[in-house]
Order: structure tokens, then C-alpha cells, then sequence
């Protein structure tokens, strides 16, 4: 089952909720964090970002930074913050044009985490975690959520539905973004929150969508928070849950996690596109594959649909992915690109960026091929972590993305 715990969030006020609530912190460079910050005191970015208010060029990891990130939020939270009263959950409400999705926001237990009730896609990285901790313990706090996902559950839907709709349930949050994503959150607490508890007992699994760092370093962050006294919170929620948003699999939205190449490993275009046409069937195509099963590349100025002349096993979860067959048939044999998280020759860019962000890198010289991929199911991903496996890197793009600052769970 999956247990979740109501907590007393340190949260915005109202009136400066926009102007604190910060991209999270791993999707930005420095000098990016540095940009979206500037000007904005109450940006949360001083807090998740610290180093872009020291030299440029300090090292990211420098103790000095945990120390400006502990300052600036016990800065921000005379200036800006707030304590709940009341242990509660909150509903989470993330609006991108067309696509909405709606996820409850709560405290999960870590030691669900550690037995694969809550499951894990994707493998950390230890300086990541490094960091992540040592921020955690820093601040003695959980500052940005894990995005979770669960098998949609009817008892869930409707608490939310009489939430978002009852005259009663006004929000404490709803704003617009730079980005134009629409931020709304509701609190739950007395009889709905109890029957949210209850109904998450029923749940089977969770799944990590987006935040494996953030999940592996609360775990690490546990053993020596957990020895200290609890939570001014007081209310369970203490060092051995994190905080996360669970939304149900069919309001998530997965976006591709395209790639680039910066050569073509000493091949001639021509002699590169000849070498692909013996692995795949090759026609003109779109810059966006169909379905499942077809990768578009650009090369030259032109698009191409690719079809993989030996056809994956489709009862492997993992070498099925289009992900895996671009890899294992094309990236590693014709451009000897055998591990993409350290080949400096490949790189990534989110699906929320479109195809023509692609074809800008490679028209401008900055790339010599690029690959658009259909996006990955949830059901994929959800099949991927039951089996106990793990997704190539750069699998998936979650869009829109939760916020820093919002709801923070002190530890």
C-alpha cells in the first residue's frame, strides 16, 4: 500500500506566491537560474541556486554556497513565508494551453521509497545526491517536490473534483507563470484529507516520474536528520517521508527527450545516410514520428522516418523503447556513441523545445544530425519499473513541471 502523511507546509504568503515560486532547480544552468533571478529578491532560486549570488565561476558544491542557500531562506522566511497551522494535504493543479493535470501534494515514507512500493526508472547520479543532501540538511528542509504518478484511483478523482469545485475551496495559490503555465493549489484538510489517507491505502504502487535525485537524497538526508529533534512541524511528517506530488497516470503528460550529435564520427552526410539505410527503412517524413515504433532525423535540411529493419522483442520493456533501438542500432554502430551519459559528442533537449529547436542547432552548425522521438508512455514507464528495470538515460521529459518554493516540508 501506499502510505502518505498531511503536513504543516512553510509556504508563501499569498500575495508573493508568483514572485517565490521558482523553476526547479536541475533544469537550469547557473548563469539561467542567475537571469531568471535577477531582480526578484523573493525568488526561490536564491535559495535552490544560492552560488548565482557569489563569483561567477565558484564551484556549485562549495560549502560557501550551503551556507548563502541556509541564509537566504531563513531570509525569505521572515520576509515571505508562512507556517501552516494544521497539518493538511493539498491539491496541485498544473495548466499548459490544452492539458491539464491535477496531483495531490503530501509527505511519502522514505521507507516505502527503500522497498519499492514507491519505484524508481532511472539511476542517480552520486554527486547529484551529494548535492541535494547537503542542501536538505543545510536548510533542514525538503524544498522541491517529487513528481510521483499512481493508477488512477475513482475515490482520489472525486475528493479532488469537490475540491477544485466547492465555493468553499478557494485557492491559496492561482497564477500564471513566465512560461504560461497556470499554478493553482487547494487545501485539504478535516474529512476530506482523512479520506485522501485512507484512499491512498488502496493504492498499490507509486512511481517516480521526475525526481529520482531529490527521492535518493532525502533517503540519504534521513539517517542523520532522523537523530536530531523532530520537525517544528510536529505532525509525522518527519525526516523519514519526502515531499511529493502524486498524480494519477492519466493526467500525465510525457513529452520526448530528443537528441542531438555534434559529428558524424568522420562519415560524409551521403555516407551516413547510406549506412543508416542498411539498419532501417528510410523515407521522407515529419518532424514528429507517428507512433511508437518510427524516430525522425534531420540532416542536411531535411527530415527522414526512420523504420528499424530488425524488429525489437516487444515483450522487452527496455529494448523496445525507441530510445534503446536508436541507441543499440544506430548511435553506437555507425557513430560509436556507446555510453551517452559520458560522450561529450551527444546532447539532449526537451521535448517542451519542438523540432525546431533541432533543426536550429543543426542548420546553424552547432550539430551535424538530430533525432525526434515519439514520446514514451506512462504505461511504459510504469511496465519498466515493475519489472525492476531501469530506462536508458534521457528517456523522458515531464511537462508542465511542479514548482520550487511552493510547499515546503520542514525536516
Amino acid at each position: 500500500m501506499a502510505r502518505l502523511y498531511p503536513f504543516r507546509a512553510l509556504r508563501p504568503r499569498p500575495a508573493d506566491a508568483a514572485r517565490v515560486a521558482a523553476v526547479p532547480y536541475d533544469v537550469v544552468s547557473t548563469d539561467e537560474a542567475r537571469a531568471l533571478a535577477d531582480g526578484n529578491p523573493l525568488s526561490f532560486l536564491h535559495v535552490s541556486r544560492a552560488e548565482i549570488e557569489l563569483q561567477p565561476g565558484v564551484d556549485p558544491y562549495a560549502p560557501e554556497v550551503y551556507e548563502r542557500a541556509a541564509k537566504n531562506f531563513a531570509d525569505l522566511k521572515q520576509k515571505a513565508l508562512v507556517l501552516e497551522d494544521d497539518p493538511s494535504l493539498y491539491f496541485y493543479r498544473l495548466r499548459m494551453g490544452a492539458h491539464e493535470q491535477t496531483g495531490l501534494a503530501a509527505c511519502f515514507s522514505i521507507d516505502e521509497y527503500d522497498r519499492d512500493v514507491i519505484k524508481r526508472h532511472e539511476r542517480t547520479r552520486r554527486d547529484k545526491e551529494d548535492d541535494r543532501t547537503r542542501h536538505m540538511i543545510a536548510l533542514a528542509a525538503q524544498t522541491g517536490p517529487v513528481f510521483l504518478t499512481y493508477k488512477a484511483a475513482a475515490a482520489v478523482d472525486e475528493i479532488a473534483l469537490r475540491a477544485k469545485s466547492s465555493t468553499a475551496g478557494a485557492p491559496l495559490y492561482d497564477f500564471e507563470a513566465a512560461d504560461h503555465v497556470r499554478h493553482t493549489i487547494w487545501r485539504v484538510g478535516g474529512s476530506d484529507r482523512d479520506a485522501l489517507v485512507a484512499a491512498f491505502t488502496r493504492i498499490p504502487a507509486l512511481y517516480i516520474a521526475d525526481g529520482h535525485h531529490r527521492a535518493a537524497s532525502a533517503a540519504r538526508a534521513r539517517t542523520e536528520l532522523a537523530a536530531r529533534s523532530r520537525s517544528s512541524s510536529s505532525d509525522g511528517a518527519d525526516p523519514t517521508t519526502m515531499l511529493a506530488v502524486a498524480f494519477p497516470h492519466n493526467q500525465v503528460q510525457i513529452l520526448p527527450y530528443n537528441r542531438i550529435v555534434k559529428d558524424l564520427g568522420g562519415l560524409a552526410a551521403e555516407a551516413f545516410l547510406d549506412a543508416v539505410k542498411q539498419r532501417f527503412e528510410v523515407a521522407a517524413g515529419p518532424a514528429q514520428p507517428a507512433q511508437r515504433g518510427e524516430i525522425a532525423m534531420y540532416s542536411k535540411g531535411k527530415w527522414y522516418t526512420l523504420k528499424p529493419r530488425a524488429r525489437p522483442d516487444r515483450s522487452d520493456a527496455i529494448a523496445s523503447l525507441d530510445v534503446s533501438i536508436l541507441q543499440e542500432q544506430l548511435l553506437a554502430p555507425l557513430l560509436g556513441i556507446a555510453d551517452i551519459r559520458t560522450d561529450k559528442r551527444i546532447d539532449f533537449v526537451g521535448g517542451a523545445r519542438g523540432t525546431r529547436e533541432l533543426e536550429r542547432l543543426v542548420d546553424s552548425g552547432k550539430a551535424a544530425v538530430a533525432f525526434s522521438l515519439y514520446p514514451v508512455s506512462v504505461s511504459e514507464l510504469m511496465a519498466v519499473s515493475d519489472d525492476g528495470a531501469i530506462m536508458p538515460p534521457k528517456s523522458t521529459w515531464f511537462e508542465p513541471k511542479l514548482r520550487d518554493g511552493l510547499l515546503i516540508h520542514l525536516i
